[in-house]
C-alpha cells in the first residue's frame, strides 16, 4: 500500500508526504521537501562579517530575529567582542517577541482547525470571532516588541555586532509594559479556550535537546542539554551531533551520535526546563495535567501556549529592568576586528538554531555552517509518524490524510529554514 500526500498546507514552506506499508507493516515514512536548495551558506563565504546577519535573517520571514541574533553572537564569539548586559536584555526581548508572534500564528491559524476537526480556517474564524481577535492582538504584541526594539517586524535593522545602532526611549518602553498587561490577559483567556479541546493520544520515547544556562528558561544562551543526560558546551555540538544528507535529498538531517533522531522546540524546552517557568506560565502548565517526561508530540501545540504566557511575563519583567536602568549602554561600542572561529546557539520558536563561522583577520567569512531546528527534527518526525501511521491506516483516505497532516503540523516545521 502506497500513501501519498502531495501538499501539506498550513505550514511554513512546501512539503508532501510518502509512506509504504506492506501487510500493515510500515516500510518507509518520509516527508518530501518540495523547495529548492538556497545555498545561503555559500552566499556568505567571502562576504564582510557585517553582511552576515543581514543576509542570514533572510532565510526566514517568520523567524528572522533568531537568525539575526545567532549570526551576530557567532561573530562576537569569533572576534571576542563583549556586549553590555543591556544589549543582551534587549536581544532577549527581541527573541521573546518573535516566539510570541510565531507561536500565536501556529496555534490559532495553523493548528487550531486540526483540534476542532474543521477543514477550513475561515470556518474557525466565523465560529470563534472573539478568540480570533484575541489571537491577532496577542500576536501583534509580539510583533510590536520586535518593531520597537528592532526597528521593524520583519528583518530588524537596529541589532548589530557589538550592540544596537539605536535603542527605544523609556517612554516607548513604558508603553510596551502597559501593553503587556492586556497581552497576558488575552494569552491566559486563550489558554482556557485551548485547554478545552481534546488532544490526540500518542507516545514514542525520544530525546529532547535544548539550551540550559542553569538560571532561567533559557533562550539566548546556555549549554546543550538533553533529557538523556547530555550536557555539553555549544562549541561541542558538532562533536556529538552529525549532519547527514541522503541521496537525492536537498535537506541536511541531524542525528545524535550520527544515528539517533531527537526533538527540539517547545516540547523539548518544557520537558527539560519547565521548573524555570514564570509563575503564570507554570500555573497554566499545571492546569493541563500532563505527566512528565511527556513524549506526545501533539502536546507541542499546547506547550507553545505555555511559552507565550511565559514570554509575555518575561518580556514585561525585562522591560521593567530596562526602564529603571541605562538603556544607552546597549549602544554599540568600538571593537577590534580579529580572526577567529565562533559557535553560537539561540532558541528559535521551533528549536535550537546553531551557527558555526570562521572569520579571517580582515573580517571576511571563510566558512559558515547553519543548523536549523527543522533539520534536527525531520528524522524524529518521520520516526514518530511511522509508529503513528498504523493507528490511522484503516480510516477512509480523506480522514487519514487529515490526521497525517495534523500530526506533521503539530511539529510546526519550517521548510524554508531547512533548505537554507
Amino acid at each position: 500500500m502506497q500513501i501519498k500526500i502531495n501538499h501539506i498546507n498550513k505550514m511554513e514552506g512546501h512539503a508532501g508526504f510518502m509512506a509504504s506499508v506492506l501487510n500493515g507493516d510500515v516500510k518507509s515514512a518520509k516527508l518530501e521537501i518540495k523547495e529548492g536548495v538556497r545555498l545561503i551558506e555559500g552566499v556568505l563565504i567571502g562576504r564582510q562579517y557585517k553582511d552576515m546577519p543581514v543576509i542570514a535573517q533572510r532565510i526566514c520571514g517568520i523567524c528572522p530575529v533568531v537568525h539575526n541574533l545567532t549570526a551576530i553572537k557567532s561573530i562576537e564569539k569569533a572576534m571576542d567582542i563583549q556586549v553590555s548586559k543591556e544589549a543582551v536584555l534587549f536581544r532577549n526581548i527581541l527573541e521573546w517577541g518573535q516566539i510570541i508572534h510565531s507561536h500565536a500564528l501556529h496555534l490559532f491559524f495553523l493548528s487550531l482547525a486540526d483540534l476542532l476537526d474543521i477543514d477550513n480556517d475561515l470556518k474557525v474564524i466565523k465560529k470563534y470571532p472573539e478568540e480570533t481577535k484575541k489571537a491577532v492582538r496577542m500576536r501583534e504584541y509580539g510583533m510590536e516588541l520586535v518593531k520597537v526594539i528592532g526597528g521593524r517586524v520583519v528583518h530588524p535593522l537596529t541589532n548589530e555586532v557589538g550592540g544596537f545602532k539605536k535603542v527605544p526611549n523609556k517612554n516607548d518602553i513604558g508603553k510596551l509594559i502597559e501593553r503587556s498587561k492586556e497581552a497576558l490577559g488575552m494569552a491566559e483567556e486563550l489558554g482556557g479556550f485551548f485547554s478545552g479541546f481534546k488532544i490526540p493520544e500518542f507516545e514514542r520515547k525520544t530525546e529532547y535537546v535544548c539550551l540550559d544556562n542553569g538560571k532561567d528558561y533559557s533562550i539566548y544562551d546556555g549549554d546543550i542539554k538533553s533529557n538523556k543526560g547530555l550536557h555539553i558546551p555549544v562549541e561541542k555540538f558538532e562533536s556529538n551531533f552529525s549532519e547527514l544528507q541522503r541521496p537525492r535529498e536537498i535537506v541536511k538531517r541531524v542525528k545524535s551520535d550520527g544515528k539517533t533522531s531527537y526533538m527540539v522546540g517547545a516540547i523539548a524546552r518544557i520537558n527539560n526546563n519547565r521548573s524555570r517557568l514564570n509563575p503564570r506560565a507554570e500555573e497554566y502548565l499545571e492546569s493541563l495535567g500532563y505527566k512528565f517526561p511527556d513524549f506526545n508530540p501533539f502536546h507541542n501545540i499546547m506547550y507553545q501556549l505555555v511559552e507565550i504566557i511565559h514570554a509575555i511575563e518575561e518580556s514585561s519583567k525585562i522591560l521593567r529592568m530596562l526602564e529603571g536602568g541605562q538603556v544607552e549602554n546597549a549602544l554599540t561600542k568600538k571593537y577590534e576586528i580579529k580572526e577567529g572561529i565562533g559557535v553560537a546557539a539561540v532558541e528559535a520558536p521551533r528549536g535550537t538554531l546553531y551557527y558555526h563561522i570562521d572569520i579571517d583577520s580582515r573580517g571576511y567569512i571563510k566558512n559558515a555552517n547553519i543548523i536549523t531546528p527543522t533539520a534536527q527534527t525531520l528524522s524524529n518526525l518521520e520516526d514518530d509518524i511511522a509508529v503513528y501511521l498504523p493507528e490511522v491506516l484503516d480510516l477512509p483516505e480523506k480522514e487519514r490524510t487529515q490526521k497525517l497532516r495534523s500530526f506533521i503540523r503539530a511539529y510546526d516545521p519550517c521548510i524554508s529554514c531547512s533548505v537554507h
